[in-house]
């Protein structure tokens, strides 16, 4: 969030933040074989956790001054950014990346790259600081 504020954000716009909470560490959790009420738990547990965050980013968004919305969507990644991107009229998706590696990236693929690939709008993706200092030992 801070790069587009200091880089790209202008006072009229607006911002259009989109989750696409990943639930695959509950399915893949070795007790949801042993017990239904378990992945029942678990899932209840994730569904705080993104109601959570979900409520962070929108707080995010009001203390810095950045009007739009927060929306939490089930799908692919990529695919649902793209769908609301064309759904919002977007003229910008910023994105971050995880600086996977390149196996990894190979074999998951990647949403940065999924988007870029099929976005009807310029798509701008920023890396964390932090990534890029453990990476190449040295601040962008």
């Amino acid at each position: 969030m801070d790069r587009y504020m200091k880089n790209v954000h202008r006072k009229d716009d607006h911002v259009v933040f989109v989750h696409c909470p990943e639930y695959h560490t509950v399915v893949q959790s070795p007790m949801v074989m042993a017990d239904v009420t378990v992945l029942t738990d678990l899932w209840h547990e994730e569904e705080k956790r993104v109601k959570a965050l979900l409520e962070q980013l929108g707080q995010n968004m009001k203390d810095h001054g950045i009007g739009g919305k927060v929306k939490s969507v089930g799908g692919a990644p990529g695919e649902v950014i793209i769908q609301v991107a064309k759904e919002e009229n977007a003229s910008l998706i910023v994105t971050g990346t995880r600086g996977m590696g390149k196996i990894r990236r190979t074999f998951l693929g990647s949403v940065s790259d999924y988007i870029i690939h099929h976005a009807h709008v310029p798509v701008l993706v920023t890396r964390h600081k932090d990534h890029h200092e453990t990476q190449h030992g040295h601040q962008s």
